[in-house]
């Protein structure tokens, strides 16, 4: 757990970002798409379109971008915050060369195995700029560009809902409430974190952006030095129903949306259970073997959108009010519970 310490004068320096900067959702999502653990169901169908794109060439970003998301991708890429790619492009290049070398000191610590044309890049390498320039423009023409503007469309609505609720409950209500996994008790923030550790803030505050390519917490200092804000990435869709309308930006079909979401063997089986069926049934239904239509069935379970009872030898498959409510393109009914209980 990291616990970040707020001073009087770091309360008075709480942001919000207007909105998340596309480079680091670019680089983000470049491990989101190697990360199969991480994102649950939501990300599946978008994991999957992205994935079937890929071209050889675009090799070299998966080195740059692991897995582990933030914890081992340079920071240069990470502190944009500009309206555009390009421009988040140019301000990353433009970076002076005390930071790249700050950057690939940190790298290193961290990984260990960092490769060589990585350590040339940071040495300045114009041939290894323009490589990875050009491939980040093509990776993101197609895996972050065509949701970019619902993206944005969520993160207003999620700043102006965050900045509404801090005029009711002030910096407390702000504070405790971006994510279950963070937890404010003044004057302590904690986030998640593999290391136990202390951060002081010294009256340089904190910026909270809502990330949509990385569902979890991430906590950032920045390399320049302590005089400068501590950035915390909180997650931006907690709920089908976010990313189902970020998803569905890009769909081309009446059922599109849902496929981007789930899938499309797990969309077509969700439709299907709109009649309750036991699993052969769904099977027959769907064109897919037993043991893949069971498989379906338990990931739509966990995600809250299916209900299984034993019926007799075998089992009945049912919707739940949030998988209805995805089929029929609505919000859920708010009374009743929608998703199963879960840390996060």
């Amino acid at each position: 757990m990291l616990r970040i310490h707020f001073t009087h004068d770091d309360l008075t320096r709480v942001r919000i970002a207007r909105a998340p900067d596309p480079l680091t959702e670019t680089v983000l999502s470049l491990s989101l798409v190697q990360a199969r653990h991480v994102g649950g169901v939501a990300l599946e169908g978008w994991r999957s379109r992205t994935r079937k794109r890929l071209r050889p060439e675009l090799g070299a970003l998966f080195e740059l971008a692991t897995p582990a998301g933030a914890t081992e991708a340079p920071e240069a890429f990470l502190h944009a915050a500009t309206d555009s790619l390009p421009d988040s492009l140019d301000h990353t290049w433009s970076l002076p060369r005390r930071r790249w070398a700050a950057d690939l000191t940190i790298l290193e610590y961290l990984r260990p195995g960092t490769p060589r044309w990585v350590r040339d890049l940071h040495a300045g390498s114009r041939e290894w700029r323009g490589v990875v320039d050009r491939r980040i423009r093509q990776y993101h023409a197609f895996a972050v560009a065509p949701y970019w503007s619902q993206l944005l469309a969520a993160a207003h609505t999620e700043r102006t809902v965050r900045a509404l609720a801090t005029a009711d409950t002030g910096l407390d209500g702000l504070l405790g409430t971006l994510h279950p996994d963070i937890r404010w008790a003044a004057p302590v923030l904690s986030v998640p974190c593999p290391l136990e550790a202390d951060v002081h803030l010294r009256g340089t505050g904190i910026l909270l952006v809502p990330t949509f390519f990385w569902p979890e917490p991430m906590a950032m200092t920045d390399n320049r030095g302590p005089e400068h804000p501590l950035v915390l990435h909180y997650p931006l869709a907690r709920d089908l129903t976010t990313y189902r309308a970020v998803w569905a930006a890009a769909a081309e079909e009446p059922d599109g949306a849902l496929v981007a979401l789930l899938g499309t063997t797990r969309a077509r089986t969700l439709r299907a259970a709109a009649d309750p069926a036991g699993t052969a049934e769904l099977a027959r239904r769907t064109g897919t073997s037993a043991a893949t239509a069971s498989h379906h069935t338990t990931v739509l379970r966990a995600a809250g959108l299916l209900t299984t009872e034993r019926v007799g030898p075998g089992v009945r498959h049912a919707l739940t009010p949030l998988g209805q409510a995805l089929l029929d393109d609505r919000p859920p009914t708010p009374d009743r519970p929608t998703t199963p209980d879960r840390p996060c």
